[in-house]
């Protein structure tokens, strides 16, 4: 028998995969083939299996509960999307090598204890990295009088922010980094709607683990055998049903931090300019992306070019067309309905400035960095194209 046909014919494993789908939305992985129909869902046992006969590899599911994930269509509105929704989980993806992500993991683990959570979930990705994970029914119904449930991807990214900088100078001593951010990082980029990640117990095509849950408190010992497809146990439950709110403590702080870099931010984009300012002025790292598209780091780039765009005066339908010329050139295009999302969220925000340029965790990372003595000069691209478009006047 296939392994992998083997290995999902387990009652236990199919019991697991059926339990943490319900509510939330399914893509299944057909490896080379790519990903299938989406939405989906996984409605009983046997559905697994009859997928797994076609080719199926792995299983992901949404952060987001809907209630009823088959409406779901590329291009919604938040509003749409908001109606449909009826909660999210938290879910930290620590991506890094794996040492350093093993570090930074049991650190958040650690921060989340010190704000009172004890309904701590994690899992080995099966790859490099860890998923962190708390659920829904541990927040509060509401946040700043508006229901949590409205508030994806803000809150998630809002909180991924804050235990970035609650965990810091202990990651810089433990990985006796710098910069540690720059070689492990809690990813906020892919926190966005409708994204999905590996499930629990699901397979990685890459490395040929399995994605399995881990005691929180036994983050450190953890080792990459355990997640050998022979070795796979469901003793650890990944995402109980919490009885108590106890991640108030950590959301109502964390929006509080991000009232505080808020004043920052509108203090640094004060003067920006109304009226776009003409591409011939913009940096080498994005114009030389924008000409030759990406091979890796596209979902990063695309993250950057918004910020870029919206800061320098560009209206929603320019960044659009610029967005979709862009993608075009990429080695392999990014997916219609992921960008859809990303520029539907962005449409009616308020203009922030895209990261720094020291930041490597983004331009280094992904190679587009400009040579070395541009980016003393300038501390952002945006001052960048804003500085040469004044010398030029």
């Amino acid at each position: 028998m296939n392994p992998l046909l083997k290995y999902y014919s387990r009652k236990d494993i199919q019991q697991e995969l059926l339990r943490l789908s319900k509510n939330r939305e399914v893509a299944v992985n057909f490896s080379d083939k790519g990903f299938g129909k989406r939405p989906d869902i996984l409605q009983y046992e046997q559905d697994i299996i009859e997928l797994v006969k076609k080719g199926a590899t792995s299983f992901h599911f949404s952060e987001e509960h809907w209630t009823n994930p088959l409406l779901l269509k590329p291009g919604m509105t938040k509003n749409e999307l908001d109606k449909l929704r009826t909660g999210f989980d938290l879910i930290l993806d620590i991506d890094g090598p794996f040492e350093y992500s093993q570090i930074a993991a049991y650190l958040v683990v650690e921060a989340l204890k010190f704000h009172n959570i004890d309904n701590i979930s994690v899992k080995f990705s099966g790859g490099k990295g860890f998923h962190i994970a708390i659920p829904f029914s541990s927040f509060p119904e509401k946040v700043n009088n508006i229901e949590t449930k409205l508030l994806f991807p803000e809150a998630p990214k809002i909180i991924a922010s804050y235990l970035k900088e609650f965990i810091k100078e202990q990651l810089i001593k433990k990985t006796q980094k710098k910069d540690p951010f720059s070689i492990v990082d809690i990813d906020t980029i892919l926190i966005s709607n409708r994204h999905m990640y590996r499930s629990v117990f699901s397979y990685h095509e890459k490395s040929g683990l399995i994605s399995i849950p881990i005691d929180p408190d036994s983050i450190l010992d953890f080792k990459k055998e355990q997640a050998k497809i022979e070795n796979v146990k469901t003793d650890i439950i990944y995402l109980k049903e919490s009885k108590k709110q106890e991640a108030s403590q950590l959301i109502i702080q964390a929006f509080d931090f991000q009232k505080k870099q808020d004043k920052e931010i509108k203090q640094q984009i004060y003067n920006l300019p109304t009226k776009a300012i003409h591409p011939k002025y913009f940096p080498p790292c994005i114009l030389n992306t924008l000409n030759n598209g990406l091979s890796d780091g596209r979902k990063r780039f695309l993250f950057i070019l918004i910020n870029f765009l919206k800061s320098l005066g560009y209206t929603h339908n320019e960044i659009v067309l610029i967005v979709q010329e862009w993608n075009k050139k990429n080695k392999s295009p990014l997916r219609e309905n992921y960008i859809q999302a990303q520029l539907n969220y962005n449409k009616n925000t308020k203009a922030i400035l895209p990261p720094n340029c020291n930041n490597e965790a983004y331009y280094k990372s992904i190679g587009i960095c400009c040579p070395e003595n541009i980016c003393k000069l300038v501390k952002n691209p945006v001052n960048y194209a804003l500085r040469k478009s004044k010398l030029k006047k």
